[in-house]
């Protein structure tokens, strides 16, 4: 067995060649300690480490199971996060979302922020990492907030990013508030469960899909309560599903939002949504 041998168990189960030499570095380093460094020097690797590596590429390859869960991390800016079956993978384009927010966040020496729906708690351990801010991530799950726990642990943000159960704001507390308000909601209506890619069936529902048919239902929700916690002056930043741009931002001028400003991801689409209340 070689490492080409294990390449092309994942490239015959039709993952497109790029991915599958990155899942095989990620196999590598996370099952068999061998890294990039390893590969230059020609280090060898054991039969013993490459069965196990074929192993979990064949589990891979059979169940399409996403490779985070396989090695339990998932890389995000810069960071390795525990991930599980309970929390949202986290992707390329919530970078976008959380760049952002620390941008604001740092030009305006903001203090408080809330993170809706923080799943691993990637965007409140990183906004925490990169800014001055205490940050309170809220979850209905209690599993996913363990995770979360797990997570700023690991980065040592203890007292800098705090987690807390609640579904959306019901256990804010009286009198709290915040200067920016930041969400990576669930905005996949059900409609588009059929066409969804396997990988993304192993995410938690409750993450990924909306009970409306325009996905829509929680920038409604989230929106329409914000101003109640919400300094003057504060932002409200949202990731957004393809092609709900223009709803979402009629949804936050309709609830006194202003200087709306829509920032797009690599590939051209409306990816972030940020706006200001008065």
């Amino acid at each position: 067995m070689s490492i080409q041998e294990i390449l092309k168990i994942l490239t015959d189960s039709g993952i497109e060649p790029n991915e599958a030499n990155v899942e095989v570095k990620m196999l590598l380093e996370h099952f068999a300690n061998y890294g990039a460094k390893d590969i230059i020097l020609g280090k060898k690797l054991t039969d013993e480490k490459l069965e196990l590596v074929k192993e979990k590429a064949l589990l891979r390859a059979k169940t399409r199971k996403p490779i985070q869960h396989i090695t339990g991390f998932a890389d995000f800016m810069g960071e390795k996060f525990i991930v599980n079956p309970s929390v949202l993978i986290p992707r390329d384009e919530t970078e976008i979302l959380v760049r952002k927010a620390v941008e604001i966040i740092n030009e305006n020496n903001l203090k408080m922020a809330l993170d809706v729906g923080t799943g691993s708690g990637c965007i409140a351990c990183m906004v925490a990492k990169h800014t001055d801010c205490q940050i309170i991530g809220l979850d209905i799950s209690t599993d996913a907030l363990n995770t979360a726990l797990d997570n700023a642990s690991r980065l040592n943000l203890f007292n800098k990013a705090i987690f807390r159960k609640s579904d959306i704001f019901s256990n804010v507390k009286p009198r709290e508030s915040f200067d920016i308000i930041i969400s990576n909601p669930p905005y996949i209506p059900p409609c588009e469960k059929k066409n969804i890619q396997k990988e993304v069936t192993f995410d938690p529902e409750n993450a990924l899909y909306t009970t409306d048919e325009k996905g829509l239902e929680f920038y409604e929700k989230i929106t329409a309560g914000a101003p109640n916690i919400l300094n003057k002056g504060g932002y409200l930043l949202f990731e957004l599903g393809i092609g709900q741009s223009e709803a979402v931002k009629s949804i936050m001028e309709q609830n006194g939002f202003k200087d709306i400003e829509i920032i797009k991801d690599l590939a051209g689409i409306d990816r972030v949504i940020a706006a200001k209340f008065d």
